[in-house]
């Protein structure tokens, strides 16, 4: 098991989440693969998305609903700032994951963190567990309160 993985498994436990890591035989870099992989709705699978904030320079992480794109300009007047995509390098040495792979849990240094209140609609949803055939499934509700996110709408509709 990578050192990722397990700083994902080690979060999970000491949140006394009910749930474990499942490495899936094939890839769930993307939210379809997942979903085919988890055998559930692309809604279901949780994308963890880094921005880095142009005002500030700090890092945010938005937890996505796999069938949801974020409208940038919905997410600004939430979170008071424009944000851009973050350099790969940076989302690694700031999370300890690679893209790909970003756990909404188990960050080396805490993140802001935002939620597509879409998730909360499901009784389960699918997170990626530090590497892109690892995965863990969770209430919507229990992700919010151990990631300490904050809820926000993410598309336009």
């Amino acid at each position: 098991m990578s050192k990722s993985v397990k700083r994902v498994k080690k979060a999970l436990l000491e949140a006394g989440a009910a749930t474990q890591i499942t490495r899936m035989p094939e890839s769930t870099r993307t939210a379809e693969e997942a979903a085919a992989a988890c055998q559930c709705a692309v809604g279901q699978i949780v994308k963890s998305l880094i921005f880095l904030g142009k005002d500030s320079g700090e890092m945010k992480l938005l937890l996505v609903s796999g069938d949801h794109q974020v409208d940038m300009t919905v997410v600004k007047s939430v979170i008071g700032e424009e944000l851009g995509r973050a350099d790969a390098r940076a989302v690694r040495a700031v999370t300890g994951f690679a893209i790909g792979g970003v756990s909404p849990i188990g960050h080396l240094t805490p993140l802001a963190t935002f939620m597509d209140e879409h998730l909360l609609s499901f009784d389960s949803v699918w997170a990626a567990a530090g590497a892109p055939d690892a995965v863990f499934d969770i209430e919507p509700k229990t992700l919010l309160e151990m990631t300490g996110a904050t809820l926000l709408k993410v598309t336009g509709d």
